[in-house]
């Protein structure tokens, strides 16, 4: 099995050593990234992605090995702690890189074989807002099987953060490792994810979709019987 992490900040604080504990568990192949370190590039709002190709992204080739990683990967964790309420800046600024990939565009179908896990840690509040925004990418990606999950660490710094509470993490860690792990060998999309691409598929017969979707989709023939699951 392998797995890639891509973490919201460079340094090696809660989220990090909370990431670490249930790669740890996991026990699969792992490459890491970890942003803006290994890409810092905000979206600059071109729509090249979206109206002619991805390859005309102007941060394509920085952003490249990350993509890579992702679709070797049989499991992607996005990673990051709270920063008011949501994610990181550099975690929002890759996302935004890959709107093309939602449904509705190109998605890449071995998403939908995919498992997706969401990790963030807080002092305070906003686990959810933050892991929704990041599992509100991996359910548009079409990932199979998305796992969430937020821990109150009570400290800005990983060494503050008591034994105690570091146990509890590591327990829970253990038991969502052993989740993804059952469910590795037997990915299928969720009922939503099949519904959401049917609305996808509606939209494309019925509106007039930008070319290289609307090329994408007939390439795969799935405004006709074929479906990403099926492949």
């Amino acid at each position: 099995m392998k797995a890639v992490i891509i973490h919201g900040q460079s340094h090696k604080g809660s989220t990090y050593n909370v990431v670490r504990m249930f790669a740890d568990s996991l026990g699969a192949e792992v490459k890491e990234f970890f942003l803006p370190r290994d890409f810092g590039n905000d979206c600059v709002g071109c729509n090249r992605c979206l109206l002619t190709s991805e390859e005309a992204c102007p941060h394509r080739e920085r952003i490249l090995p990350i993509i890579k990683a992702m679709d070797e990967a049989d499991v992607i964790v996005l990673a990051s702690p709270v920063y008011v309420y949501h994610v990181t800046g550099a975690m929002k600024s890759f996302l935004d890189h890959l709107a093309y990939r939602w449904m509705l565009h190109r998605p890449n179908p071995d998403m939908f074989f995919k498992i997706g896990v969401c990790i963030s840690t807080a002092a305070g509040g906003g686990l959810n807002s933050a892991n929704k925004d990041m599992s509100d990418s991996l359910f548009f990606w079409g990932t199979g099987k998305i796992y969430r999950y937020g821990v109150h660490v009570r400290s800005v710094a990983w060494d503050a953060v008591s034994a105690e509470i570091k146990a509890r993490i590591e327990k829970q860690t253990r038991r969502l490792a052993a989740k993804v792990k059952s469910r590795a060998v037997k990915v299928r999309p969720s009922l939503k994810t099949k519904i959401y691409f049917g609305v996808m598929r509606m939209l494309h017969k019925r509106l007039d979709i930008a070319p290289p979707d609307k090329e994408y989709w007939d390439g795969y023939g799935w405004t006709g019987e074929n479906r990403p699951w099926k492949h």
